[in-house]
């Protein structure tokens, strides 16, 4: 296992092992509003986050949680090192938001393209981020199976607080009161960017239906040269498969958590009609008729 990785699941198993002390009550905190979970973030990061520094040059994948960017970083970082034939290894800053507030100055002193990875919307994001012009990968999932996805996530994480029930958890879901806030607004803050010119949006679904093509789509918005053999060593070194049976080695003990099932259609086993039916109307209420909402095929991933 490379060094990136070995790193990244030693700081996702100290996160769980500092979460185990925590009580109940302080597993999370809000900051302007949003709820974030205390293990992982800090609120003075949150204080000083303007004060990071992005550069045009840098590589930015913003998505909800459980929207697949896990498996899209490791696609990213693979797409990346190959192209530029790096020898060193990458540094890895698991999120943006995550860790203590000195972590912005030691992400200034990385010499080269550095892959930054955000669940956080843009209304919260570093300033510099827009202004540096730094191309932007959205990565969206269709509603009902990331509130399925997220519940099993919440559920079976030490550091987020459970659900006593999918029923609790749906209420919850519809009305925000999650970490990180409402897929909802998220997605609707994210579409006031789908005309700039440096932010490309991608879905889950097309990349399970065709993980090549948007393999190829990604490099080619980012500037990878890549060769068909490489592209397809990266698609086989990056397949959810591939992923979940070495997810213990990269992602610690969260790896079998954070790479649950990666299907698409799961919702049909846990929404009821009654549910289903009102997330189809807060879905016409925020995003009907919107270039990011028809990007997500609503009608076709989210109707029985």
């Amino acid at each position: 296992m490379d060094k990136r990785r070995k790193t990244l699941a030693e700081y996702l198993d100290k996160a769980l092992g500092d979460s185990e002390k925590v009580a109940p009550k302080d597993l999370l905190f809000s900051y302007k509003g949003i709820l974030y979970p205390a293990t992982f973030c800090n609120p003075e990061t949150f204080q000083v986050l303007d004060s990071f520094e992005a550069r045009s040059d840098d590589v930015i994948l913003a998505g909800y949680p459980k929207n697949g960017t896990n498996w899209l970083d490791q696609i990213l970082n693979d797409l990346e090192i190959t192209a530029e034939k790096y020898t060193d290894e990458l540094s890895v800053f698991p999120r943006l938001e995550f860790g203590d507030p000195e972590k912005f100055k030691r992400m200034k002193k990385l010499p080269f393209r550095r892959i930054i990875i955000t669940h956080l919307p843009p209304q919260v994001l570093p300033k510099s981020i827009f202004k540096s012009k730094a191309k932007i990968l959205l990565l969206v999932r269709n509603l009902k199976d990331t509130a399925v996805s997220y519940f099993h996530f919440h559920n079976n994480m030490p550091p987020l607080p459970s659900f006593s029930s999918w029923d609790e958890y749906f209420a919850a879901f519809m009305h925000g009161k999650l970490c990180w806030g409402s897929y909802f607004d998220y997605l609707v803050e994210w579409n006031k960017h789908m005309d700039d010119e440096n932010i490309m949006a991608i879905t889950y679904e097309e990349l399970k239906e065709n993980q090549t093509l948007g393999l190829k789509t990604i490099a080619d918005f980012f500037g990878f040269s890549l060769s068909e053999d490489e592209i397809q060593t990266v698609v086989e070194r990056s397949s959810f498969k591939a992923m979940r049976e070495k997810s213990s080695q990269t992602h610690g003990k969260l790896g079998k958590i954070l790479f649950r099932k990666g299907i698409v259609g799961d919702w049909k086993d846990h929404f009821s009609e009654a549910q289903s039916k009102e997330m189809d109307r807060k879905f016409e209420e925020c995003l009907a008729g919107t270039k990011l909402g028809e990007k997500m095929k609503y009608g076709l991933y989210c109707k029985a």
